[in-house]
């Protein structure tokens, strides 16, 4: 994923095609369809995914506000180069039967307490999304 270049946003009146180009490429729609849809999927979910538009410190936002059912199928988005939201009704019957749901049922809730551990290589968000460190695996838990 590279950043959208400020030039891009910058000529959003004039260029409205480069912008509209770059909330629907590889860094911004495409990207959030790469995993997005899935984590609706996996865990049964209504996602409203909320993003903001325009210059954030050092970076270009591209927006793409989305809301997207526990089947990983997108209801209503928008790719406005501006302010706008997005609004949809939600069949709230697709959530007892939906695979997240049912799966969730047969997940191993006694694995999940090394998710909470701390291993002291942990990084704060800001840190961790714009290092240009390799992650490195967290270290296994003593037996």
């Amino acid at each position: 994923m590279r950043p959208t270049p400020r030039e891009v946003w910058e000529a959003r009146h004039t260029e409205p095609d480069a912008i509209r180009a770059a909330i629907r490429g590889p860094s911004g729609r495409d990207w959030l369809l790469r995993w997005l849809p899935s984590r609706a999927h996996d865990n049964g979910v209504f996602v409203v995914f909320s993003n903001g538009i325009g210059r954030d410190d050092d970076e270009v936002r591209t927006g793409n506000a989305m809301i997207i059912d526990p089947y990983g199928r997108i209801l209503t988005e928008t790719d406005a180069a501006d302010d706008d939201m997005v609004a949809a009704d939600l069949d709230l019957e697709l959530l007892p039967m939906s695979t997240g749901r049912r799966w969730i049922k047969g997940r191993r809730r006694e694995l999940y307490g090394v998710l909470t551990r701390r291993f002291g290589d942990e990084r704060d968000p800001r840190t961790a999304r714009f290092s240009t460190e390799p992650a490195h695996a967290p270290s296994p838990p003593a037996s």
